[in-house]
């Protein structure tokens, strides 16, 4: 049946219709990426905007959805099919398109019909009616009217033909990219980080992806991670930045050693590196810092020493996953595509002391921060940008 009719992808999104005289702007963004997902994944398709929907045209509409579902503001996609205004091909097409979504008599089902042309002959509610006891009678499925049903035949009558679906695959939320401006992600070959720079991406920020490379390998999983977050970053390609872990800290340590302040380096290794990412992200004109911080999670990352890290930043830090714990970190960074790469073994921090110190008192950091940082030299901070 699928064959008869022409294919294509219904499009919905949500947050960005409360945008009022800007929503023009962010449509018509969400329009350029969703061609742009098409296209890096080699799918011809004609894309346009009927009222508060975005229709793509396509020969493979399973695969374009599928391509869909990873691009920021768009609420959930549905592959569907033109019908002729004939409520019998209606019937036929609603048929097929349930049991492709793989109907079971143990389920339930509803139709929810939208009718924008009123000279089809059938109200919204007699095609509610019509088509779903054509259903029941021929699937044996159950008709279930509330939207806990376990399926939904959509049937959307226009002025030339209608939609049929029975497929609603949930998209990415959020806002297109990069609508919220740029921002640097300090990312490292974990866990935390890039799915840190995923949620900056959810939020419409376009992201620069900032690596202090420890290893070889560390900076090959990092342009790996790069690879996977690109899949989710239509309309703004990254373009890694890669500093030298070594060079950013060896003035640090040595000043540490010197003092014997061993155990406040963990500190001054993320400040340093708050630091240098800050001079990345005003010399590229974005307008924030982000972290994968977790609260509590490590040394780094308790309230006190978040405060001392981000003392004299005078950018924003944003740290999304402030209040999500490791298991809800995991199941992100398997959404988002990254946890194989980042859950490989790797070798702790070459600067990591024996006994971090986990409660840094502010007074005592603002009576040593002059002994370690000031006249610190940085090096290089344009870095190896790929």
């Amino acid at each position: 049946m699928s064959d008869t009719y022409r294919g294509l992808v219904l499009v919905r999104y949500g947050e960005i219709a409360l945008k009022g005289r800007n929503r023009p702007r962010f449509v018509n963004r969400l329009r350029q990426n969703v061609s742009r997902a098409l296209r890096d994944a080699g799918i011809e398709s004609v894309v346009t905007k009927v009222e508060r929907r975005i229709y793509v045209a396509t020969d493979d509409p399973e695969r374009a959805a599928e391509a869909l579902t990873r691009v920021f503001g768009l609420t959930s996609v549905s592959p569907a099919l033109h019908v002729p205004l004939d409520l019998q091909a209606i019937k036929a097409v609603a048929l097929a398109e349930l049991e492709r979504a793989g109907l079971s008599s143990d389920c339930g089902f509803r139709v929810k019909a939208r009718r924008s042309d009123k000279s089809f002959p059938y109200t919204s509610l007699e095609i509610n009616r019509e088509v779903g006891g054509y259903l029941k009678d021929r699937s044996g499925m159950r008709v279930e009217l509330s939207d806990g049903a376990d399926f939904t035949v959509g049937i959307e009558v226009q002025r030339d033909h209608a939609l049929v679906y029975a497929r609603v695959l949930p998209g990415a939320g959020g806002m297109p990219v990069p609508m919220s401006g740029r921002v640097v992600a300090l990312i490292s070959s974990g866990l935390d980080s890039p799915v840190a720079a995923w949620m900056m991406m959810k939020r419409g920020s376009g992201v620069i992806p900032l690596h202090f490379k420890q290893s070889d390998e560390g900076e090959r999983r990092f342009r790996q991670i790069c690879g996977v977050l690109q899949n989710w970053s239509q309309g703004w390609p990254l373009k890694p930045v890669v500093l030298s872990h070594h060079e950013a800290m060896a003035n640090v340590c040595r000043r540490l050693d010197d003092e014997r302040l061993h155990r406040w380096t963990c500190l001054f290794c993320k400040r340093t590196m708050v630091r240098l990412a800050q001079e990345v992200a005003l010399r590229h004109r974005a307008g924030a810092v982000v972290l994968g911080d977790s609260l509590g999670q490590v040394a780094s990352q308790t309230l006190e020493n978040m405060r001392i890290i981000s003392a004299g930043c005078e950018l924003p830090i944003f740290r999304p996953l402030l209040g999500f714990d490791k298991v809800e970190i995991m199941e992100l960074a398997r959404r988002v595509g990254t946890y194989d790469i980042s859950a490989q073994y790797a070798p702790p921090c070459p600067f990591l002391p024996e006994q971090p110190l986990t409660g840094g008192r502010f007074d005592k950091f603002l009576s040593i921060r002059p002994l370690i940082e000031g006249t610190i030299e940085h090096g290089d901070a344009e870095g190896a940008e790929a």
